[in-house]
């Protein structure tokens, strides 16, 4: 009975020993390690992903370590940068501080630029180099040889993820970068016999598709709607243009006098295009503009339903047949 005792109690301080090891004893790997936590991901998968890439000695060790720490039901999604040499421990001890390593900013598509500067202001751990500077002085500091004069439409929305500490400039610089790959693929790849002299007018004409639908099937009849009618004369007359014109004033509604009062944003009272981009257009709506569908549509409405869809309409009589139809719903 004694040696029993003895020999479980060798054994029991040898597996301690042995998960001691495992756990706090450091691994060597070919180089540093980025690991991404998602929301709601558990201690299993982080583990299961750690050991297939050989950056951890052992799964169950560190899973049941994170047990013991109550680390497993408070993962903090995020990316960690892992050191080249890390134990299971050191590994523990930084999902548990929650202190990732970079820094997510996401950028929805139909922002304005100024909704944009405001995220990247509000977003700590960041530096906030250019808080201060005026649109003109962003865009001169990432593009000096630039052209524009003003800086909406020009950075692509995305979300993007930096290290924790850098410069809000180096986000301007990635997302202005990004646009101009987007956008540059798309006036190259654009099909003959659209209405654009340059890629600035495919951009804002993709800023205000963005604007109007968020709808990946309705994206290129209303691409095709905007093109007709600038290929025969016809005015845009699109309503979040005139809300753009309208800046600060806007208070969720317009109203006919909103319609008649010209500015130049207002396609109801312009012809063509609007001098600048709306909005930040994301890569569906640049490749709209690019390839609109091949229907002579001229009209669309809303159609006031749970499928978010348009319906569209060739002449005057057929769009104002879809108005009564869904918009006042009588037939």
């Amino acid at each position: 009975m004694k040696k029993a005792f003895v020999f479980l109690s060798a054994l029991m301080l040898l597996l301690a020993a042995v998960f001691a090891a495992l756990l706090f004893l450091p691994k060597t790997n070919p180089q540093t390690y980025r690991i991404k936590i998602e929301n709601g991901q558990g201690i299993a998968a982080v583990g299961n992903r750690l050991a297939k890439d050989d950056i951890i000695y052992s799964r169950h060790v560190l899973v049941g370590a994170a047990y013991m720490l109550g680390v497993h039901n408070r993962l903090q999604s995020g990316s960690y940068k892992l050191p080249q040499k890390v134990s299971a421990w050191q590994i523990l001890q930084k999902l548990k501080k929650a202190e990732s390593d970079t820094v997510t900013v996401q950028i929805i598509e139909g922002m304005r630029f100024a909704q944009m500067r405001r995220i990247i202001n509000q977003t700590a751990d960041l530096k906030h180099d250019t808080a201060g500077w005026s649109d003109e002085k962003l865009l001169k500091e990432i593009d000096p040889e630039a052209e524009y004069t003003r800086a909406e439409g020009l950075f692509a929305p995305d979300s993007y993820e930096l290290d924790a500490g850098s410069s809000d400039l180096q986000l301007y610089k990635l997302a202005y970068r990004t646009m101009q790959k987007n956008l540059n693929q798309a006036w190259e790849e654009r099909q003959s016999g659209l209405p654009y002299k340059t890629p600035y007018e495919l951009l804002t004409m993709a800023s205000i598709i963005e604007k109007e639908t968020a709808h990946e099937n309705d994206r290129r009849h209303v691409a095709a709607v905007f093109v007709n009618r600038l290929n025969i004369g016809m005015r845009l007359q699109t309503d979040p243009t005139v809300i753009y014109g309208m800046g600060d004033a806007y208070n969720g509604r317009i109203r006919k006098a909103d319609l008649r009062r010209d500015t130049p944003y207002n396609t109801y009272t312009r012809n063509g295009l609007t001098p600048t981009p709306i909005a930040l257009p994301g890569k569906a709506a640049l490749e709209a503009a690019a390839h609109p569908s091949s229907e002579k549509y001229l009209y669309f409405v809303s159609r006031m339903d749970d499928t978010g869809l348009s319906q569209f309409s060739h002449t005057l009589d057929e769009h104002n047949a879809a108005v009564r139809q869904y918009i006042l719903k009588r037939k």
